[in-house]
């Protein structure tokens, strides 16, 4: 069974640093474009970061700019995403999504496979 783990969620203050890490288990999206998403209480799903599947490319949600940072190591076929400088609208559940293309999208449906996600709460 395919499956997308992802760890590295918890609760920190503002300006606090986390980072996600998920990798799959079942099979490699090593071939695959990668990424993250962020649902926040009463809203939809929304996409944060994505990763093409070598990591030359990048492409970020406005708000995260300069704050998250996508990588890849696909040596451990693990994706990680570091979020520096936290703020409390950056609090929801992270997704972590494999597309089934090595090229970054930026929609939902453009996904395959998902995780079942990792809370951040971030204080004030």
């Amino acid at each position: 069974q395919v499956q997308l783990v992802e760890s590295g969620g918890g609760l920190v203050q503002a300006g606090d640093s986390l980072r996600l890490s998920c990798a799959p288990t079942g099979t490699t999206f090593r071939n695959n474009a990668m990424a993250w998403f962020r649902q926040a209480p009463g809203q939809e799903r929304a996409f944060i970061a994505t990763i093409s599947s070598t990591g030359d490319r990048t492409y970020y949600l406005d708000s995260v700019k300069g704050r998250f940072t996508i990588s890849r190591d696909n040596a451990k076929d693990t994706v990680y995403l570091q979020m520096n400088s936290l703020k409390p609208e950056d609090t929801g559940i992270y997704y972590c999504a494999a597309s089934d293309d090595r090229y970054i999208t930026t929609g939902v449906s453009g996904y395959v496979y998902w995780g079942q996600g990792t809370q951040v709460t971030v204080s004030s």
